[in-house]
């Protein structure tokens, strides 16, 4: 009995030594996987967090990167070490988990890859200001499944990275400065004519600090005239950093202090509208 148990031994230690240099083969190349998927990683989140301000979707990325090529490297020091069925049943399992998960989760899987593509190709950032099937607001998260957005009046609201990419987009922060305009209506007389509210409203325009005056100076069409009104569409561009004080408050501003400089000028102001 104990030269079978001494035969067995001696067996497995023949068995051990001939597979010991794909042991050692294989776990360097794992060893090597590891190390190169850490790099890869660390290169790859640096270069995601630059590009984009998500902390979040940058780390979880770099993350799934990393995994994958360990996973590869494992599959690969198995198929070394003479595994080559477990490599193929893993490959066959992890093909039907995939279609299993994603026809399940079909939402969430398609809001993940949404999302993977608005980080990517961000028509947005951080505190930009947007709209979306006319909800307007501040920027204020991307992260795996939603985009969260602020309204002026503090309403959060929590859109799908989805919809966010099929829908139109509308970017108001994106380059920094934005058009605006509100039409006058002034009274007409004998001294009163279209080209003094002009002169008048273009005056007062170049004199403020907040508007921009170069390259795109402010300008004034004449919409409409009858024998006794004359509709003025005025045109300005303005700092869009902060949408609501830099534009919105800014227009509120204008509209108020054109009608006290018309005022001044002895013409009359019926009507003044922001659209």
């Amino acid at each position: 009995m104990l030269q079978d148990l001494q035969r067995v031994l001696a067996t497995y230690w023949q068995q051990f030594l001939y597979i010991l240099p794909k042991l050692f083969i294989a776990l360097l190349l794992l060893i090597v996987a590891v190390f190169v998927a850490n790099r890869v990683s660390g290169l790859l989140g640096g270069r995601l967090r630059r590009r984009s301000t998500d902390p979040l979707l940058a780390d979880f990325l770099a993350s799934i990167g990393k995994w994958v090529m360990v996973g590869l490297g494992l599959m690969l020091a198995l198929n070394i070490l003479g595994f080559s069925g477990i490599v193929g049943s893993l490959v066959g399992a992890a093909g039907v988990s995939a279609f299993i998960v994603g026809f399940a989760f079909k939402d969430i899987a398609e809001n993940f890859l949404a999302g993977v593509i608005l980080a990517f190709n961000r028509p947005f950032h951080i505190n930009d200001t947007v709209e979306i099937k006319g909800l307007i607001g501040h920027v204020e998260a991307l992260n795996l499944r939603i985009t969260l957005i602020r309204t002026f009046d503090g309403k959060h609201i929590y859109l799908p990275n989805s919809l966010v990419l099929k829908e139109p987009l509308i970017n108001y922060t994106r380059d920094g400065n934005l058009r605006q305009e509100f039409l006058v209506t002034v009274d007409l007389g004998e001294q009163a004519t279209p080209e003094l509210a002009t002169s008048v409203i273009l005056n007062y325009l170049r004199t403020v600090a907040d508007i921009q005056q170069t390259p795109r100076a402010p300008y004034v069409n004449l919409e409409k005239a009858t024998a006794t009104t004359a509709d003025l569409r005025v045109y300005f561009w303005a700092d869009s950093e902060d949408y609501r004080r830099g534009v919105l408050q800014l227009k509120s501003r204008l509209m108020q202090e054109v009608k006290q400089e018309l005022l001044g000028a002895g013409l009359g102001v019926p009507s003044l509208t922001g659209v």
